[in-house]
C-alpha cells in the first residue's frame, strides 16, 4: 500500500486541473533503473491501465502501480514538500537502505 499526505494529494489534484485532465485520471507511480543510487522513482498521470496493474486508492487519489514497482513500494508514504527549499514530490520508502542526496533514487 502506498500512503498519500494531504499536502501531496492537494498538490496532484492542483497539477491534473492545471492541465486540463479529467478527472477519472490515474497517478502512475513507478520504480524504474537507473539514478545514482540504482533505482529511481517515477511519477505521471495516466488514464489507461494494464490487467496487470495494481490499484490502490489513498486519501482520495487513485493509484496505478505495475507489478514489478509494488514490490519495491509497499509501505512508501508520498509526501511533498514545497516552499523555497522544498523539493517537491518525496517517496518516503521504508524498504529504501540507501537514497541519493536528491531523494529520486534509492536501493535496497
Amino acid at each position: 500500500m502506498i500512503t498519500i499526505t494531504n499536502i501531496a494529494k492537494e498538490k496532484l489534484f492542483s497539477l491534473i486541473e492545471e492541465s486540463g485532465l479529467k478527472n477519472n485520471v490515474f497517478v502512475r507511480v513507478g520504480v524504474e533503473s537507473g539514478g545514482c543510487s540504482g533505482l529511481s522513482y517515477k511519477l505521471d498521470f495516466d488514464e489507461n491501465k494494464s490487467d496487470s496493474d495494481k490499484i490502490i486508492e489513498d486519501n482520495g487519489v487513485k493509484i496505478v502501480i505495475d507489478k514489478k514497482s509494488y514490490l519495491y513500494l509497499v509501505g512508501t508514504t508520498l509526501n511533498y514538500s514545497g516552499g523555497l527549499n522544498g523539493k517537491g514530490f518525496i517517496f518516503e520508502n521504508p524498504n529504501a537502505n540507501r537514497t541519493c542526496g536528491c531523494g529520486e533514487s534509492f536501493s535496497l
